[in-house]
Formats: structure tokens, C-alpha cells, sequence
């Protein structure tokens, strides 16, 4: 016999606390891949498109998904969550969501020989239904004094919103590339995973058998408490790197300072090579007390020269002298 089902049984504020997790984990995801567009080394891409993924994947989907699960209720029944299958949730949900931002990297060679909007259509239809294999993998770690089956329209809708929420997402991930913009794409995001789960969670049909006997596994809320911890850690990192990462202002900056070094580097060259072939070079003005050790030359940018003595590289007796090395009056 199916029974009653309560979606938030602990309050509301389940549901907003969801939502804001999801907004959270999705801005913090956008403003990485923000920064992988912009980074021209294919390792920092990489990593941050990985720091992306566990900020979507992780935070703003897969912890979304547990925190709205602490509201679930069967009356009649305890409910507890086998490992296993949760982990593996974990993992589709941070692969997926990887695989998508992979997709769309507007620098991915293979992008070059198929239409344009292929590899959004692409991964925005893997992501998606990974991302829905991901919900109900977590709800297939459910366990109860019964069984849990679910309305297939609703199953089939939840996918459906999974694939236009991820093509979304991953278009937002493309052009959001101001603050205000990201916000919007973040809160249009966080819409979108928890109107996945509570449609998929509508579907939820619940059979309680009171002569089976407890289920065993976690609590949501012992699944939930290193879950968070280990949240607050995986948003920290993306967060201190992106407080970090350089703006447009200093990308400027460096562009400017590298064009000046490198047409410098080529004027110390032009004035160095004539002193580097001719050992015995002497700079007019300066000599060498008598001596016949190798003075050391630096070329300035602009082409100044100037001689020290090999052994005085403090700065003293540097004063012009004569062919004879007295000092010149």
C-alpha cells in the first residue's frame, strides 16, 4: 500500500538552504570557468575546470540534492542511505558535470570540424543525464521498512529538465562573463537543479512493509555533517584561487611589461655583442688601476655602459680616471 510522503517535514527552510547551496556552488563553478576562458596554459585550464566541476558538481548539485533529502519523510518507517551507491552519486555528479565544461572549452580542438552549437547540444545532453542518473542513483541508496518506486512521467520530466538546465549552464558558463551576469546565471542555475529533484521527488511512491525489519545504513544527517566540511573545503580552494588569479586590469599590466622586456632584451643584445667579441673593450672614462683583470660590463635598456673592476663590485673607486688611473680632476 502506497503511503504519504512528506517533502519537508523538517520546514521550509530546508528547501531555501537547498536552493542557496545550489546558487552558491553554481556561481563559484561559473567564475572559474570564467578564469579557464582567459588562461592561456593548458594546465591552469585544467585546473580550473576541475575546481569548476567540484563547485557545480559537488556543492551546487550533489550536496543540494542531500540537504532537500533531509526534509524527505516516510511516516511509519526510518530511513537510512546504503555508501556505496551515494558515493558513486558523488562521483557522477563531479564526472558529468567535468565532462560538460570539457565540452564547450572554446579552445577543445575537435570543436574546429563540426557544426557550431554540436558540442553545447553535446554536453549539455550528457551532463544532463548524468546529472539525472546522479539523482536517482542517490535515491536508490535509500533504504526503508518497504519499497521506493517512481512515476515514470515524472522520472522522464526530471530528465528533461536536467538536459535544458545543464545546456544552460553550460551556455551561462560560456558568456556569463560579468559579476552581475554570473549572479543571474548562478540564481537561473539554482532554479534549475532544485526544480530537478523536487519534480523527481514528486514521483517518489512509497510501499511500508512493518514486518520488515530496520533498514540499515547512514542517517541523512551523518552523511551530511563531513559532507558539508568537506564543501566548505572544496569551495575554499576555487575561492582563494580566484581572490588570487590576476584581473584584466593586471593582464594589461604584464602584456605591457613582457612587450617592453623583450624589445629591451633586444637592444642589450645589439650593444653587448660588440663588447662580448672584443675582450680587450674598454669603456672610455673608467680604468683599471693597472691591473689587467677582465672587468665585468652591464648594458643598461638604454644602452648605457658601464665597467667595474673585477674586484670591487661594491660600488667604491668608481670615479673617472685617466690612461694612468690617476683620478681626473
Amino acid at each position: 500500500m502506497s503511503h504519504e510522503l512528506h517533502h519537508f517535514s523538517m520546514g521550509m527552510w530546508v528547501f531555501f538552504l537547498a536552493y542557496l547551496t545550489s546558487v552558491v556552488g553554481s556561481y563559484v563553478g561559473l567564475s572559474c570557468v570564467r578564469q579557464s576562458f582567459k588562461d592561456e596554459r593548458k594546465n591552469a585550464r585544467m585546473w580550473w575546470l576541475a575546481m569548476a566541476s567540484l563547485a557545480i558538481g559537488g556543492v551546487g548539485i550533489w550536496l543540494m540534492h542531500f540537504i532537500g533529502m533531509m526534509g524527505f519523510a516516510v511516516p511509519g518507517s526510518t530511513i537510512r542511505y546504503a555508501l556505496a551507491p551515494t558515493l558513486f552519486s558523488i562521483v557522477l555528479a563531479v564526472g558529468a558535470t567535468l565532462f560538460g565544461l570539457w565540452v564547450v572549452d572554446s579552445r577543445a580542438g575537435w570543436k574546429t570540424r563540426v557544426p557550431r552549437g554540436v558540442p553545447l547540444a553535446v554536453g549539455g545532453l550528457v551532463m544532463g543525464l548524468a546529472v539525472s542518473f546522479m539523482h536517482y542513483s542517490g535515491m536508490a541508496a535509500i533504504r526503508i521498512r518497504g519499497t521506493i518506486d517512481h512515476d515514470q512521467a515524472f522520472v522522464v520530466a526530471s530528465v528533461v529538465i536536467g538536459i535544458v538546465a545543464s545546456t544552460a549552464a553550460l551556455w551561462l558558463a560560456g558568456v556569463a562573463e560579468r559579476l552581475v551576469a554570473r549572479a543571474a546565471a548562478a540564481l537561473i542555475m539554482g532554479c534549475a537543479v532544485v526544480a530537478l529533484h523536487y519534480t523527481g521527488m514528486a514521483g517518489v511512491n512509497a510501499t511500508v512493509d512493518a514486518s520488515a525489519p530496520e533498514p540499515a545504513g547512514q542517517t541523512v544527517l551523518s552523511l551530511l555533517f563531513p559532507a558539508f566540511v568537506i564543501g566548505i573545503a572544496v569551495l575554499a580552494a576555487p575561492i582563494a584561487a580566484l581572490l588570487l588569479a590576476p584581473n584584466r586590469e593586471d593582464r594589461l599590466r604584464e602584456a605591457a611589461v613582457a612587450q617592453w622586456t623583450g624589445e629591451n632584451d633586444d637592444l642589450v643584445e645589439a650593444h653587448a655583442a660588440p663588447v662580448l667579441a672584443d675582450p680587450s673593450h674598454r669603456v672610455d672614462g673608467y680604468g683599471t688601476d693597472g691591473h689587467d683583470e677582465k672587468a665585468r660590463v652591464k648594458i643598461f635598456p638604454t644602452g648605457l655602459q658601464q665597467r667595474t673592476r673585477a674586484g670591487d663590485m661594491t660600488g667604491r673607486d668608481r670615479q673617472p680616471r685617466d690612461a694612468g688611473g690617476a683620478l681626473r680632476q
